[in-house]
């Protein structure tokens, strides 16, 4: 595992994009996992939220590449990425059953191909309680909101939420976590990870890292047309079973139930969950 879980991800994170009639443009984000089929050929797979690519309606996106020049400069590169294909425009990407995950395979620029993130890097039940992870503890979200980058080059915004529901596990239970931190279109399909070495509890060091990638963001909480500020998780272990299914469509998959509604979860709030554009 890496000192800067956090570094790695943005590096691996991209803005898709796609513009639309009326001169405005659909925006999502994605990030790229590392994947090699089962006889060892290297792969890279970008990951998303399904809604994302679902609300662009042509076959062909673009991709937020960034290149770096030889005096170190890094400029914003972005590229056609097809998403659909054939005369009934048919999807291209693999979508998880029940969430709202979405996984393709990209012939990627050799430099986001080796920054692409280890698929054993996405976090499993048995690492949210091995790592002892709580309500309370903070993790961090990349992405584009409202189209957005960190500067010129294209990077991702980082933000940093905390976790505000309980419990976190079983996720085949409990698909998805809320994390506290505003939330806005160009959001939707970022990584939410942990990248905390130390970690301190109660002003005590408590001896352990935890560097992982949680989930992706895949909603927003709202109730009577207001924003919450609460952001929906979807647990890892989905890209997981959605990664898979690239390779075998019949390989079984969690169906879990529907989230539900916030009221249920959290006392007598007549919420909703509202994807990201």
């Amino acid at each position: 595992m890496p000192i800067d879980l956090s570094v790695d991800l943005i590096k691996a994170t991209v803005q898709l994009e796609q513009p639309l009639g009326d001169g405005s443009r659909s925006v999502g984000t994605g990030f790229l996992v590392s994947a090699p089929t089962a006889d060892g050929k290297p792969r890279t797979i970008l990951i998303t939220a399904g809604h994302v690519l679902e609300k662009m309606p042509k076959a062909d996106a673009r991709i937020g590449y960034r290149v770096q020049a030889q005096d170190g400069v890094w400029r914003y590169d972005p590229q056609a990425l097809k998403i659909r294909a054939g005369k009934d425009a048919a999807p291209v990407w693999t979508k998880h059953p029940t969430r709202d995950v979405a996984a393709m395979v990209i012939d990627a620029p050799p430099e986001f191909a080796r920054a692409a993130i280890p698929l054993d890097w996405l976090a499993s039940d048995a690492t949210f309680t091995d790592d002892d992870i709580r309500p309370g503890d903070e993790m961090m979200a990349l992405g584009f909101p409202r189209g957005l980058a960190a500067n010129a080059a294209g990077f991702p915004i980082l933000r940093a939420g905390r976790i505000a529901s309980y419990p976190l596990a079983p996720s085949a239970a409990f698909p998805t976590f809320l994390l506290d931190f505003s939330v806005f279109p160009g959001n939707s399909g970022g990584p939410v990870f942990m990248s905390q070495t130390a970690r301190r509890r109660g002003g005590a060091a408590d001896g352990k890292d935890a560097q992982f990638i949680a989930g992706i963001l895949t909603q927003q909480v709202e109730m009577s047309g207001e924003r919450l500020e609460i952001g929906i998780v979807t647990h890892a272990r989905y890209i997981r079973e959605t990664v898979a299914l690239l390779d075998d469509p019949t390989v079984s998959t969690t169906l879990a139930e529907a989230s539900p509604p916030i009221s249920e979860t959290q006392g007598a709030v007549n919420a909703m969950a509202v994807a990201v554009p």
